[in-house]
């Protein structure tokens, strides 16, 4: 008997997934954060790879800058939004967008150091049990010298916990303790979800990249899935904002928060 494929589990949130995050005050936030780094690594002219684009918030701020992107995603509903969004804005001449499965990364494409550099934002590679082989792709994708910058959601949110655990909610609040488990995506769809620690991405990644450097993303705020209290309270999570740029290149910081983001270079 044949069976239709399963559509990837992300084409089930793809519709609504700007408003649920990335119009939240909380998402503008966070995303800010990011791109306050990616912007010091990346340059107009440069040639950059985004894994794991969803919508394509993160290549039109870098085309907008004078980067050009080649943006991915498992998902052809999320390619879908993303290439209409770039048109819409104009960016069709800096944005490209190509499907990757960041679990088959060999298939990419791409020949020898294509991209200056490469990036991925927002727990996409928190779908992989070993970014290894990603690791390896992106070393011959890359040219020598290029950064690459990763996103992903941490093994420990504090947030996380004592909101869960005063609600009752043990599992919940120990989710991240426990790598591979299948996460509910959208309507019907799940993916096993792992939270590697900076010093495991590291691992995976030294035969190919040096690790420059680490900090927290959404370390004081509530994680992504909380956004609702940064739009009831916004004066005060202003105010911890404030204070989480200066504490996030800090360790413990560094890896106590809802995400970590972590810069390498290809040697």
């Amino acid at each position: 008997m044949n069976r239709t494929p399963r559509s990837p589990p992300f084409d089930g949130i793809a519709a609504g997934y700007d408003a649920s995050f990335t119009d939240r005050l909380s998402g503008r936030w966070l995303r800010e954060a990011v791109w306050e780094r990616l912007e010091r690594v990346f340059h107009p002219g440069d040639h950059v790879l985004d894994l794991g684009c969803g919508t394509g918030e993160d290549a039109l701020q870098l085309a907008r800058k004078g980067i050009r992107v080649t943006a991915t995603d498992h998902s052809p509903a999320m390619l879908d939004v993303a290439q209409r969004k770039a048109a819409a804005a104009g960016m069709t001449g800096r944005i490209e967008t190509q499907p990757l499965d960041l679990a088959t990364p060999g298939q990419g494409p791409w020949g020898p150091e294509s991209f200056d550099g490469a990036f991925s934002n927002f727990g996409a590679l928190n779908c992989l049990p070993d970014r290894s082989p990603l690791a390896r792709s992106l070393a011959g994708w890359v040219r020598p010298g290029g950064y690459v910058v990763l996103i992903l959601m941490g093994p420990f949110c504090p947030w996380e916990v004592g909101w869960h655990l005063l609600r009752g909610d043990a599992r919940t609040a120990v989710r991240r303790f426990r790598s591979g488990q299948e996460a509910h995506v959208g309507e019907g769809g799940t993916v096993g979800v792992w939270y590697p620690t900076p010093r495991l991405l590291t691992r995976e990644f030294r035969p190919w990249f040096t690790h420059v450097d680490t900090q927290g993303i959404g370390v004081l705020m509530p994680p992504t899935h909380l956004g609702h209290l940064v739009d009831r309270w916004p004066r005060f999570f202003g105010s911890l904002r404030g204070l989480e740029r200066r504490v996030a290149p800090r360790f413990p910081f560094t890896w106590l928060g809802d995400h970590f983001l972590a810069l390498f270079q290809r040697r």
